[in-house]
């Protein structure tokens, strides 16, 4: 499995385009898991079943001749046909794995689209697709096990046939005396401890032709012909080469998986530390060009040097060191900013010369199953990778990029919303924790004091829940109310202090309330999303309150009591309106500072009393450098606040700091939780943070207008002075402010194909021409390159004498036209023949 897995991260990217995700994780986990059992048997059990027949054949010839030969008679049939069998349950059994295969690709697929498939109604033709699945996959298995228990029936029946004999034929010599009862009863006894290594034997054979062929079917998907080689890939390199020098392409030809041409008879040469423009004409081409320059592709024809080193001869790590790349459409993993962005440092695992005894042993272990030594758990941070001495300066190098890309003033916005961790944001926390005075004073010179409710030990925060009130403190970690109705003191605590019965009412209420708005199916509603409350929750809530009005309070369990009486503490008096009276709120308080400080501590650490010289991880940095809440009734103003607070930071110099706490926003599979913008900014970032000889972006930062990605260019130049920078897109506004501009239309640099190919009347050579041109039309350019390939499929040449009238309005439709030579008119009809001009159809004009 980890030599599949190494695989996997070796595939070209055009690999993926015909595999899919789906595939290769049934063949790496299911189709890979068999193996693993049959390894232990596979040289003990020939062996010793194999030794124990050899002994009672033995004993059967040294018995007799003629038992010894009847007990093996029937072996060489059932060597002869079970095999015969066994190959057509392989044809069989390959079928099956293929079908599996395209299971789990429609499985993957359907996952992926499943928004799509509901809106655009395909839920019944897509179960249709895997009702047909299935059923193939039911014939296919039925198939199998009628012949596998054919076989077994056989193998019993062939089994069963010789003792039968040796009862019939042996029972008749004993009677005539020629043999002894003795004798014959021992032979019985033999042969019927010989037919279990037989049949062992044979179960192993089968065993061995299912993972021959289970290996010869995930083999031939992991053996492509594109492979680079592993020495490349093994070990590290021998020189820590630099990339810094001209990039020149030697007659550069590039093919897609169809075997056309995308990129044609390329030569150029890019000086080193320049600014170069590449327009292309298609998505195909752009891709291909950059892949060619990352060793995502292998040229069919022609070679690529970098700084005087052959591309193919590069060890891949100093590709990944040393050439950066970005695109419109990254792919974020699973996990955090900050390890994604620090990705290209995650060269090999920093080990202490004081390796655990655990670890060693860990290593060892899977040094002999063939796997990787690294520990995982590992500091693997590398700063020196990219020239740097320590982690701050990595991330400095970060925010100097973040300026470049004019989105500095967003990211310390976007980090006053998140929270930090204690253990590695201690500097900021303690700025924050100090800077509080000032920002309260500061708030209250922008007039924005009246909607920032700062805690107070001896007043009612209308914005914070009834907890923090209560209590005058914050929870320790994210608190759900299925927890704290869990905790062994809350409910006593509540009727200690004799307002139990009142959250209990205010409860009813408020879950009333919100069925009255909601219901039982608008929990989707983004007005229901912005509450503090879990759907599940909430319908377990409203069961609970309807049964509290058929039997009372009394009658419910202590568990949904419990968990009825955290609705409070999950709204503010904000939220939950009137039923919040003035008078409720001065109780709260009054049992405040009576019994605050018992309450916290018989909540068993849920809590931490509220302190302005403590920072409170559970809240925003917003929430801590104003130590308090803002109203939910701020609105636009809530923007002045941030601002104020932005500006205090700046003025402090912890913009950086502030903005650097995004490393810890978790990312989802894809960075689906990112908006698009944001991934676009963190491929960039992830591109240009090891400082790379050759930067290369492809269509990178596609959703900054014009004027903000030509200004990022300017400050990357600005960085970067020695880098070379290669940008690839397919529109340059001032392609004179790049030191190299090269346009690159249907593959070729100049565009023009050759005059040979032109007039070559084979039928590929004549598919290319008019592929060329579909390209080269403006309503087709933006099509992928299969569409356009469909189209110059489907068309066909269609030559116009001059006068020839080519279609009139009126007639039945019969295609679209494309001039490509020549020219036509578009004419309005007038009475008695007359007719008017109204335009003049040109060459790449589409009727």
């Amino acid at each position: 499995r980890f030599q599949l897995v190494t695989r996997i991260l070796r595939f070209p990217r055009s690999y993926f385009r015909t595999t899919s995700q789906g595939e290769l994780v049934s063949m790496v986990t299911s189709e890979a898991e068999p193996m693993g059992g049959f390894m232990g048997d596979m040289l003990s059990q020939p062996v010793f079943q194999a030794g124990q027949m050899l002994t009672i054949l033995t004993f059967l010839f040294a018995q007799s001749f003629w038992f010894g030969v009847a007990s093996i008679a029937l072996i060489p049939l059932q060597a002869w046909i079970i095999p015969k069998l066994q190959r057509q349950i392989n044809v069989l059994n390959k079928s099956r794995i293929q079908e599996i295969r395209k299971l789990a690709a429609d499985i993957g697929e359907t996952a992926a689209g499943v928004s799509d498939i509901r809106m655009n109604g395909g839920m019944r033709h897509r179960l249709s697709l895997f009702s047909n699945r299935l059923g193939n996959l039911f014939g296919i298995r039925f198939q199998i096990y009628q012949k596998k228990f054919f076989m077994k029936f056989l193998n019993n029946f062939i089994n069963q046939l010789t003792p039968f004999f040796f009862y019939s034929v042996g029972g008749y010599l004993a009677i005539k005396g020629e043999i002894t009862v003795g004798a014959l009863v021992a032979a019985l006894a033999a042969y019927k401890d010989l037919s279990s290594p037989w049949k062992e034997l044979l179960t192993y054979y089968n065993q061995t032709q299912d993972m021959a062929l289970r290996w010869e079917v995930v083999i031939e998907r992991f053996a492509p012909n594109t492979l680079v080689r592993d020495a490349l890939f093994d070990g590290e390199p021998d020189t820590v080469t630099s990339l810094n020098g001209d990039i020149e392409l030697k007659r550069v030809t590039v093919s897609d998986e169809d075997g056309h041409s995308v990129l044609e008879d390329i030569s150029l040469i890019i000086p080193k530390g320049a600014r170069v423009a590449i327009k292309t004409n298609s998505e195909a081409t752009a891709l291909a060009f950059a892949d060619l320059l990352t060793r995502e592709v292998i040229p069919q024809r022609g070679s690529v040097q970098i700084a005087g080193y052959e591309m193919n001869d590069l060890h891949q790590t100093v590709i990944a060191n040393r050439i950066g790349y970005a695109s419109s459409k990254p792919h974020i993993f699973q996990g955090t900013l900050g390890e994604n962005l620090l990705m290209p440092f995650n060269y090999a695992p920093i080990l202490g010369e004081d390796i655990s005894v655990d670890v060693s042993n860990w290593q060892q272990e899977s040094a002999r199953a063939g796997n990787s030594v690294d520990p995982f758990e590992s500091d693997w941070v590398a700063p020196q990778i990219a020239g740097f001495k320590s982690y701050d300066e990595i991330k400095d190098w970060w925010f100097q990029l973040v300026e470049a890309m004019g989105t500095d003033d967003m990211m310390v916005r976007r980090g006053l919303r998140s929270r930090l961790d204690p253990d590695t944001q201690q500097e900021l926390i303690a700025a924050i924790v100090q800077l509080r005075p000032e920002i309260a004073k500061r708030l209250a010179i922008a007039g924005v004091d009246d909607i920032v409710h700062a805690f107070h030990p001896e007043k009612f925060n209308p914005v914070s829940p009834l907890g923090s009130n209560l209590l005058y403190a914050v929870p320790t970690k994210m608190l759900t109310q299925v927890t704290l109705s869990q905790e062994d003191n809350f409910v006593q605590m509540l009727e200690d202090e004799g307002i139990a019965d009142y959250l209990a009412h205010m409860s009813a209420n408020l879950i009333e309330g919100l069925t009255e708005t909601f219901g039982t199916d608008g929990t989707d509603h983004p007005l229901f999303r912005r509450l503090n409350m879990n759907e599940d929750l909430y319908h377990q809530l409203r069961v609970i309150v309807a049964k509290r009005r058929l039997v009372g309070q009394s009658g419910l369990s202590h568990e949904d009591f419990a968990l009825m009486l955290t609705v409070p503490f999950a709204f503010s008096a904000e939220q939950i309106g009137p039923s919040f009276t003035d008078e409720f709120k001065a109780r709260i308080v009054q049992i405040r500072m009576k019994s605050a400080a018992e309450m916290v501590v018989k909540l068993d650490g849920l809590f931490k009393p509220i302190d302005p010289q403590q920072y409170f991880p559970v809240m925003s940095v917003l929430g801590n450098a104003i130590f308090g809440r803002i109203s939910s009734l701020a609105g636009a103003r809530e923007k002045l606040i941030e601002d104020t607070i932005v500006n205090v930071l700046t003025e402090h110099g912890l913009r950086r700091l502030v903005a650097q706490s995004l490393y810890d926003v978790a990312t989802t599979q894809g960075g689906e939780n990112l908006p698009a913008v944001f991934r676009e900014r963190l491929a960039f970032s992830r591109a240009g943070i090891k400082k790379p000889d050759i930067l290369i972006l492809r269509n990178a930062l596609a959703s900054h207008d014009g004027e903000a990605r030509a200004l990022t260019r300017e400050r990357i130049s600005e960085l970067m002075p020695d880098t070379t920078q290669i940008f690839i897109e397919n529109h340059f506004p001032r392609p004179e402010s790049y030191d190299l501009f090269v346009e690159i239309v249907d593959g070729r640099i100049d565009g023009i194909a050759r005059q040979d190919e032109l007039q070559d009347e084979d039928a590929r050579q004549d598919l290319n021409r008019k592929l060329r041109i579909v390209a080269q039309t403006n309503l087709f350019a933006g099509l992928d390159r299969k569409q356009q390939r469909l189209l110059a499929f489907s068309a066909q040449w269609y030559k116009v004498k001059s006068g020839q009238v080519i279609f009139s309005a009126g007639e039945e439709a019969d295609a679209s036209y494309l001039c490509v030579k020549g020219s036509s008119g578009l004419y309005w009809p007038k009475n008695e023949g007359e007719r008017h001009l109204v335009s003049e159809i040109l060459p790449g004009r589409l009727i």
